[in-house]
């Protein structure tokens, strides 16, 4: 199946790009995703405790399981003041 992978400030220079689609296979979680996306830029392992997930432009668990045509944001933390 195929989703669709939009990446964010810090995220997105490390992947190399802001939006692409990804293909994985049924079953797939975001946990999943996340593991594969970190194969292709190791350099992103350091950062999955501070990234959170949406699924369809709401936020979703790790565990949260994908379907064909999702649209996944990966959120790195927000700053401000």
């Amino acid at each position: 199946m195929t989703v669709r992978v939009l990446a964010f400030a810090r995220l997105r220079e490390l992947l190399g790009f802001g939006e692409r689609l990804v293909g994985v296979p049924d079953g797939t979680t975001l946990e999943t995703l996340w593991t594969t996306l970190t194969a292709q830029a190791p350099q992103l392992a350091p950062l999955r405790a501070s990234t959170r997930f949406a699924r369809n432009g709401a936020l979703a668990a790790a565990t949260t399981a994908l379907h064909e045509g999702d649209e996944i944001a990966l959120l790195p933390p927000v700053g401000g003041g």
